[in-house]
């Protein structure tokens, strides 16, 4: 989610409008010629999603907000409506979703709605500049799509690290015939916080991306034009970034070994953990019943924070991941990475249980609590032995029948190496950092029709959770299909997808720090 606080480079993306969208390399002869977000194929796909006809609108403003975190916390943030995590959005599957953007952010802050793990039309996905220009301060913006796949899904900006304030809300697609039998459901939102209590996501990244201004310091891959990567040096209270001062550690976190992740399972130290928008010495409450039968749909809302989540005294029965159905499983506690969700069931015991999310690797933990009887308050430190029982990750999963991708060899095979390291900050992808002010060069390239796969090769020490726009993959022959999924240090995954879905589509880190410093490429569909 490279820098849209980039100025410079956005006052001539917004003058130059949709000739930027339907860029086909006219400029340069090499560049090969690239379907426009906006053009037919785009809305033929559209017409074949089925839709139901109801059409069903909401209003989302992004604006400055002061948020109540629980046991007297207050942090001022940006936040859609003024709520963290946002007003949830529900609609059926085959609705048209409505979403007009209000931009009352302060100065001249660009935003856009990503609506995360969505199929929809390329020209709606909320990716400036490769698919709509940014909106402006003052300026308002409609999201129109179909959105014909059940499952639970959530919504963020695409620009910069805003979404690592409280610029998130879930969005849940129901399944008109859905299968499963319960009697309730809870949607549980995780997050790692500091904005607005020690510092801003700004202030975060000046810090960790210290060296990219000049420090000569080992790169597994080549840097992107320093106009095009040099982070915001207009935050107030960001730390020096000047090449002659010894990097700051404000807000770099060491030490975070973990048996599920590697050595470094994150490097942002942040003081809050939290579960729908609560510290975890003031969690929010789910007030239920024993023994009835609940869905949780789990959404990991956070930056730079994989959780490992358990429900004190119950098992989970893990029945989607990623807005995708797969074959039931029962485990003490599940790993969620950034932009992964999880829906599981579970039938209430009696009394007070505590929700825990350990953020992996961190040793703190956020809470809330099941309250089906009576029971005093968990300490907010517990630690339930779930956490240390059976943990089956996603590549361990099996899709459902319904939604398993027929058995065929690849047309295509993309190989998408993971390179950069912690010191130099240079996160990229097959050694080129994403470059905004040339969004469209080096992309990689597929064809309507095609069965592709994406060899993901992780030639870094640190783990990756790998996000596709506008299409969800499938993990290797039989594993779930998933739009995110974790790559380990030095490891390779596999994954299959159709190319049924003509546009233009990010494929990044989503580590949001990670993704700033460069970690993205474009797939995109050749004309």
């Amino acid at each position: 989610m490279n820098s849209i606080n980039r100025r410079t480079v956005l006052a001539g993306l917004g003058a130059a409008g949709t000739g930027l969208l339907a860029a086909c390399g006219k400029d340069a002869p090499d560049t090969p010629s690239l379907l426009s977000p906006n053009g037919s194929q785009v809305a033929r796909a559209e017409k074949k999603r089925g839709a139901t006809g109801r059409v069903q609108s909401v209003n989302v403003t992004a604006a400055p907000a002061t948020l109540d975190l629980g046991a007297g916390v207050l942090a001022k943030s940006w936040a859609f409506s003024g709520l963290v995590p946002g007003k949830e959005i529900r609609i059926s599957a085959g609705d048209t979703l409505t979403a007009e953007l209000s931009n009352q952010l302060p100065g001249a802050t660009t935003t856009s709605l990503h609506w995360h793990g969505i199929s929809l039309r390329s020209d709606m996905d909320g990716v400036p500049p490769v698919t709509q220009t940014p909106v402006r301060a003052g300026s308002n913006f409609t999201y129109r799509f179909v959105a014909d796949k059940p499952g639970t899904y959530f919504f963020h900006p695409h620009v910069g690290i805003q979404v690592d304030r409280a610029m998130y809300a879930p969005l849940i697609i129901e399944d008109p015939r859905e299968p499963l039998a319960y009697d309730d459901e809870w949607v549980v939102v995780l997050d790692d916080w500091l904005d607005g209590v020690t510092g801003t996501p700004d202030d975060v990244f000046t810090e960790l991306s210290h060296h990219m201004a000049g420090m000569d310091m080992k790169s597994t891959g080549p840097s992107r034009p320093a106009s095009s990567r040099s982070p915001s040096a207009s935050t107030p209270g960001a730390p020096s970034a000047s090449s002659g001062d010894r990097p700051s550690t404000r807000f770099r976190l060491s030490g975070t070994a973990s048996p599920l992740l590697g050595r470094d399972a994150g490097d942002v130290n942040y003081p809050y953990h939290l579960i729908n928008g609560r510290v975890a010495t003031d969690p929010a409450v789910y007030t239920g019943t024993p023994g009835r039968r609940v869905r949780l749909r789990i959404i990991n809302a956070g930056a730079d924070t994989a959780y490992r989540v358990a429900l004190g005294g119950h098992k989970l029965t893990v029945t989607h991941t990623d807005g995708f159905p797969v074959e039931h499983e029962e485990v003490d506690t599940l790993l969620v990475a950034m932009g992964e969700r999880y829906d599981v069931l579970v039938t209430l015991d009696d009394g007070v249980f505590p929700l825990v999310a350990l953020a992996e690797g961190k040793d703190v933990t956020g809470m809330a609590l099941v309250r089906t009887g009576s029971g005093g308050l968990p300490d907010p430190a517990v630690r339930p032995r779930e956490l240390d029982g059976r943990t089956v990750t996603a590549g361990q999963l099996r899709a459902s029948d319904g939604v398993r991708l027929e058995a065929k060899e690849p047309d295509q095979v993309l190989r998408v190496k993971l390179t950069g390291s912690m010191g130099a900050y240079d996160w990229a992808i097959n050694g080129r950092r994403f470059d905004m002010a040339d969004p469209t060069s080096n992309p990689l390239l597929v064809q309507e029709g095609q069965r592709v796969r994406l060899d993901f090769v992780n030639a870094t020490n640190m783990w990756h959770p790998m996000h596709l726009h506008g299409h969800t993959y499938q993990l290797g022959d039989t594993g779930p299909r998933k739009d995110t999924t974790i790559v380990l240090p030095r490891s390779k995954v596999s994954v299959l997808f159709d190319a049924d879905n003509p546009g233009q589509w990010m494929l990044h880190c989503h580590n949001a720090y990670h993704s700033e410093a460069g970690m993205m490429a474009l797939v995109a569909y050749g004309a």
